[in-house]
């Protein structure tokens, strides 16, 4: 999505301090998934708002908790372990469930879908790739 499609949240993208904070916990130039939302928890903000300042800042995100971006191999499921796991019983059915009209399901969703099966995002992630169902939107903004 190009940064001028993006909805622009209710939060102070020019907070000199939540901008500092987003430079501070780049690793190799990047700003990885969890340290984004760890930014907004710590700043009292939405991840929507970080990823907003990550763009601005010309900022790549990385390291997606789902696994579906920036990794070496593009998506993080070849870097886990994911794929030899078990997939809980009613797991792709909680996930066909979450699927709005367009038959897309939500980034936070999947995380709410993880806390309840007690699994990693990952996990969810990739039973949703297998299932070919669309994840958007990105709470960070990605997609």
């Amino acid at each position: 999505m190009a940064l001028e499609d993006k909805p622009v949240p209710t939060g102070n993208l020019t907070d000199a301090a939540l901008v500092e904070a987003v430079r501070a916990s780049l690793v190799d130039g990047k700003l990885r998934c969890a340290r984004a939302h760890a930014v907004a928890a710590a700043r009292g903000t939405t991840p929507q708002v970080v990823g907003l300042i990550a763009d601005r800042l010309d900022v790549r995100l990385s390291r997606c908790q789902l696994g579906f971006f920036g990794y070496t191999n593009k998506q993080g499921f070849a870097e886990s372990d994911v794929a030899d796991r078990d997939v809980p019983d009613g797991l792709p059915e909680a996930i066909r469930a979450c699927r709005n009209d367009e038959g897309d399901v939500s980034c936070a969703a999947l995380w709410q879908i993880a806390a309840q099966f007690r699994i990693p995002r990952m996990l969810v992630g990739y039973v949703s790739d297998q299932m070919k169902v669309h994840v958007t939107p990105c709470q960070l903004g990605a997609f």
